[in-house]
């Protein structure tokens, strides 16, 4: 037998607990499933929103896929069809005052009783790629079922658990252009032998993994807006991770991502201050939050790189298009500021700013007599 029609009582169907869309305990029974279901803390069952879709009567066209576990007949695909099925005759309890009109229902269904292979084929046809399961089921069901290798996806969620815990991670375009292999490993992040391992604490990965789901969940990534930019898009405090930490060596993480934030807070330390090395515009890099300010600092930086390159062969006022830059940098700064004036902004920041200075830079300051009420602040940008 390959594929037969069999009409069956809805007393006689047994629920499987290995659904995809919500896979439960293996010992659980009916009962547990449609509890479950009811419950339905995920929006993965919706069974109010199927009865109605369903009109009036039970549609024969639509048999559920059925295989034999011994002499007990398991539904595979059309759950939830069945559970509306078995709450309409009393086969399972609900609370009282379940709102759920269920349409006219026969007690015998017909149903594809077929090869678990066949079923499963079945399955991944009618729901694999279009859209009623999630990235992360669709995955485990290939995993689990089909043979097909883990996805750094799936990985990922198994040894963290960010995805099941942060629904709005579980979207194509999360799993297709942010979790995927070589953009987590631009961030420090890798999967040898089926594991995530990183190049950094558990504490500093949790903070950027963390920082990429805020990032997704507030919309500041998605497919309309930043998409393909990740490392740019965040924290300066994530920036300044993935920079110092990308020549260290990788090795596995233990995290887990609860689904209250108050379990375990993002943590936010100062990083050390980084030597200064050679002629480096601003004294080393700097992370700013992603903006035209930001912008304006790469674009600085890159011509500042431009200027020693050539120095050989550009003119000696030069330095004068880099001064004016500056200068349009702070003023941009300003504006982001409350639209601040440039002086007053200046002023504000000046004591704070100085202090991020080395000794060398300081003493220069103090023997050049600059000082936060000092023209020379305004008059040297």
């Amino acid at each position: 037998m390959i594929q037969e029609v069999k009409y069956i009582k809805l007393r006689d169907l047994v629920l499987w607990t290995e659904n995809p869309r919500d896979p439960i305990n293996a010992d659980a029974t009916d009962q547990d499933i449609v509890n479950r279901a009811l419950d339905d803390n995920l929006s993965k069952w919706t069974l109010s929103k199927l009865a109605k879709e369903m009109g009036d009567y039970y549609d024969f066209s639509e048999l559920p896929t059925v295989v034999m576990h011994g002499d007990k007949p398991v539904v595979y695909d059309g759950n939830r069809r069945i559970i509306l099925g078995k709450i309409k005759y009393g086969l399972v309890t609900v609370p009282s005052g379940t709102n759920t009109h269920i349409p006219e229902f026969p007690y015998e269904i017909p149903c594809n009783v077929c090869s678990k292979k066949i079923a499963l084929n079945n399955i991944l046809r009618k729901h694999g790629d279009t859209g009623s399961w999630q990235p992360l089921e669709r995955d485990i069901f290939l995993h689990k079922f089909m043979g097909e290798p883990k996805s750094s996806f799936l990985i990922l969620d198994e040894d963290t658990s960010i995805i099941t815990n942060n629904r709005h991670l579980n979207q194509r375009f999360v799993k297709e252009e942010i979790f995927k292999e070589d953009i987590l490993k631009s961030l420090g992040f890798s999967f040898p032998k089926n594991r995530l391992s990183s190049v950094y604490s558990d504490e500093d990965a949790y903070t950027i993994l963390m920082d990429i789901s805020n990032k997704i969940e507030t919309k500041e990534i998605s497919t309309r807006k930043h998409r393909g930019k990740i490392i740019e898009i965040l924290d300066p405090t994530s920036q300044r991770l993935v920079d110092q930490n990308k020549t260290n060596s990788f090795h596995p993480v233990n995290l887990n991502f609860k689904s209250s934030p108050n379990e375990k807070k993002q943590t936010h330390r100062q990083a050390e201050r980084i030597p200064k090395i050679g002629n480096e515009i601003f004294g080393g890099k700097l992370y700013l939050r992603m903006g035209e300010v930001s912008n304006l600092y790469r674009d600085i930086v890159d011509l500042f790189k431009f200027y020693l390159n050539n120095s050989h062969k550009l003119s000696q006022t030069f330095p004068g298009i880099i001064r004016m830059s500056l200068r349009i940098l702070c003023e941009s700064a300003a504006r982001d500021d409350n639209n601040k004036k440039l002086e007053n902004y200046l002023k504000c920041y000046f004591s704070s700013a100085k202090l991020n200075l080395d000794r060398n830079i300081r003493t220069t300051l103090s023997n050049q007599n600059v000082t936060e009420n000092s023209r020379s602040v305004t008059l040297f940008l």
